[in-house]
C-alpha cells in the first residue's frame, strides 16, 4: 500500500478501521467478546527505517501464530 507523505496516519487507520469492521459485520461474522466494538480506539504506528520488503517479508512470516 503506498500512502503518500500528506496522508494524516489517524485517518488511515480510522478508514481501515471502519472499512474492515463493516465487511467484517457484513460476513456475518460476531463481535468478540460481546464486545459492542471489533476494533479498540487506540492504534501504533512505527517507521520500519527503509528496511528491504524481503526483511520485513520475512519477518513477518517468521512471527508466532496465536493459539
Amino acid at each position: 500500500m503506498g500512502l503518500y507523505i500528506y496522508c494524516i496516519i489517524s485517518q488511515v487507520v480510522n478508514t481501515l478501521k471502519g472499512v474492515s469492521s463493516r465487511k467484517y459485520g457484513q460476513a456475518g461474522y460476531p463481535k468478540t467478546y460481546g464486545k459492542d466494538a471489533l476494533w479498540i480506539p487506540s492504534y501504533f504506528v512505527s517507521s520500519i527505517g527503509g528496511a528491504p520488503l524481503e526483511v520485513l517479508k520475512q519477518y513477518i512470516q517468521n512471527q508466532e501464530k496465536p493459539p
